[in-house]
């Protein structure tokens, strides 16, 4: 799940994604302060809640955080809207410390990499661009549903033929102070712990 708030851009409307694809064809329904986006199927994509600033404290942050408190407080106003819709979201942190297990070349691409990416509680594959990724890297692995600080939302991928779960970023991509601005991913410390959350603020 995500959430997006921009109170002077749209208005006092909390925006929240369900689902990392957005439906290629969609129907919304209203019930009172909530509307529900729906794909095809009726499956819920999504739903703007109205007057959100009255059922929660948003301050002014585009991207909001998304907390065990900012899920009870959806649910309690999905409720008091009568939507009969329970959340379940995925709390772990979308930004961890990945260990390069193994990486290829690209089949069907000179200057991508296949990589093997553990980040503790699984193993990820990640088509990545960078010229200085290499087998034993520490890095940053942006997991699927995570936002970028440009807004981007990561999903998974096909990039030439092969699936990739995920992004390797760089210190530019992650908006850090002073980053390089040559093309390359952010290398860490040999001694940062695979699967730890690394902060990025949005």
């Amino acid at each position: 799940m995500n959430a997006f708030y921009n109170k002077n851009g749209i208005g006092d409307v909390l925006l929240v994604q369900l689902e990392t694809e957005t439906p290629e064809k969609i129907h919304t329904e209203q019930m009172d302060d909530v509307t529900l986006i729906k794909d095809e199927n009726g499956n819920i994509a999504g739903f703007n809640l109205f007057s959100a600033s009255t059922y929660m404290d948003l301050g002014e942050a585009a991207s909001v955080d998304v907390s065990e408190e900012l899920v009870t407080a959806l649910q309690n106003a999905l409720e008091k809207n009568g939507v009969d819709l329970t959340l379940e979201v995925d709390l772990s942190p979308k930004f961890v410390v990945g260990y390069v297990e193994a990486k290829e070349k690209h089949p069907n691409a000179d200057k991508l990499s296949v990589c093997r990416v553990s980040i503790g509680s699984e193993e990820l594959q990640i088509v990545c661009g960078a010229p200085n990724i290499d087998q034993g890297q520490k890095v940053v692995v942006a997991k699927v549903g995570a936002v970028m600080p440009s807004g981007m939302v990561i999903k998974d991928a096909e990039l030439r033929g092969v699936p990739s779960s995920g992004m390797i970023c760089s210190a530019k991509e992650l908006a850090l102070p002073d980053a390089s601005q040559e093309k390359g991913i952010l290398v860490l410390p040999e001694d940062a712990e695979t699967g730890s959350a690394f902060e990025v603020k949005a």
